[in-house]
């Protein structure tokens, strides 16, 4: 039997394996082997006597914990059993605290060391009170655009006749006439007076990752961020494709701007404010958003992808942004952001662990008249693919009344945009029809 999240497999012991046990303790519980290999397979002890009265005195002596400890036989080979609860308190080894994560055991330090410990404690980053802030840090035009947006989401009702003392207590900003971390981050004047990390920066890219063409940065509260960088990266950053409509101009951006926005929103609620600043790269092919801080646990990239558990990093941040109307509270972030691409044709985004942090990527349209040119294709093959943009499917015969083709025609060149990755192919032989492989 493999190894599995909560399950080791050790052949024989050193006390090296303690680190485990504390990772365990700090995580969900676990239990480790001693005797069998690395598939589970037994092949016994010949200091198992000495062992079982060694292992629970180091353990005890080390962390000051209490596992099970268990001498088991088979087959006339000994082996032995090692159960650890999980520990609502934190558990250090000689000062140094482990955590079992997945199938693998690492050593928090850092941001990471003050998150866990916090967790333990029963609280989050956000909800600790900020000592050296008061109400005067605090900025009343930012309120007032925060409660004509919870006024429009309807969220926070019989808010408006609150002093700013008295909304803060309500939104559980303040304890006590002390503000918490989350009352500057959101509403503070300078919240990088308090916490250096507090900025966006943007940097637009050429060719590749080294080619910097160009950058600013943001700073302040992230109902501020949030207004100052969507309208930095729509005046500067990013291009809009103009239209007309009889007398009237339609600009088109690169990237939805729903998307945008909710990326953004993950970036600044979900981060780790302890760590690195918030990063976006624009390059000729993309838009990437970088935040420090990994998913929380239970949740992989994959779930992302589907309706899946809110499990915010910053409880408080989280809720104010959500009575604010800022966010939804079900986890429908990411799906938001699918959606928003699916709606604008353009391939389905990117959501992966990157430095430490979490990076989102939206891709440019492959399909834009800019980037088939780029392609080789034919007049034929260009327009054809227009038409699917707008229609979402093109048949054999609608490919040759609009290009005035013959049919052998129409399927070379149907094929040929198969081939390269551009088309896929519904059904068979007449009632077969093509759509773009990216949506459409």
């Amino acid at each position: 039997m493999p190894e599995q999240q909560n399950i080791e497999y050790k052949s024989s012991w050193h006390d090296d394996y303690l680190k485990w046990i504390c990772g365990f303790a700090n995580a969900q519980g676990g239990t480790i082997y001693i005797g069998k290999d690395d598939s589970g397979k037994i092949i016994g002890l010949s200091d198992y006597k000495a062992l079982m009265d060694e292992i629970p005195n180091k353990i005890r002596n080390n962390m000051g914990i209490m596992v099970e400890v268990n001498l088991l036989e088979s087959n006339g080979l000994q082996y032995i059993e090692i159960i650890i609860p999980p520990y609502s308190v934190p558990i250090s080894l000689r000062g140094r605290y482990y955590y079992r994560s997945g199938s693998t055991k690492q050593e928090l330090i850092g941001p990471a060391l003050n998150e866990f410990l916090l967790k333990k404690s029963g609280k989050t980053w956000d909800d600790v009170i900020e000592p050296r802030a008061t109400i005067a840090d605090i900025d009343e035009q930012t309120i007032k655009l925060y409660l004509k947006a919870s006024e429009k989401a309807g969220r926070l009702p019989d808010f408006e006749s609150l002093s700013i003392s008295e909304l803060l207590e309500k939104l559980r900003l303040s304890e006590n006439n002390q503000l918490k971390r989350a009352a500057i981050v959101l509403f503070g004047k300078d919240p990088g007076k308090f916490y250096p990390s507090m900025f966006i920066k943007i940097g637009r890219f050429g060719n590749s990752e080294t080619d910097l063409m160009f950058q600013e940065q943001e700073e302040g509260n992230i109902i501020r961020l949030l207004d100052n960088v969507l309208n930095q990266l729509n005046h500067k950053f990013l291009i809009s494709q103009v239209s007309f409509e009889g007398m009237n101009r339609i600009e088109t951006p690169e990237y939805p701007i729903p998307a945008l926005r909710e990326m953004l929103l993950n970036a600044l609620v979900h981060r780790n404010y302890m760590g690195a600043h918030t990063q976006i790269r624009v390059y000729n092919d993309k838009i990437s958003i970088w935040n420090d801080g990994t998913l929380p646990e239970g949740i992989t990239f994959e779930i992302l992808k589907r309706p899946h558990a809110s499990k915010p990093r910053n409880l408080v941040i989280a809720d104010v942004c959500f009575k604010g109307g800022y966010i939804d509270s079900w986890g429908r972030g990411t799906i938001k952001i699918m959606e928003a691409c699916k709606n604008a044709n353009l391939p389905e985004p990117e959501f992966k662990e990157h430095s430490g942090g979490f990076l989102s990527e939206l891709f440019k349209d492959r399909f834009s008249v800019e980037n088939l040119q780029k392609l080789n294709l034919n007049e034929r093959q260009t327009k054809a693919i227009l038409f699917i943009r707008e229609k979402h499917s093109i048949s054999n015969s609608e490919y040759i009344e609009l290009c005035s083709v013959s049919d052998r025609t129409a399927l070379r060149d149907l094929d040929d945009l198969v081939e390269k990755g551009i088309l896929q192919r519904i059904g068979e032989k007449k009632g077969s029809k093509y759509q773009l492989v990216f949506g459409g």
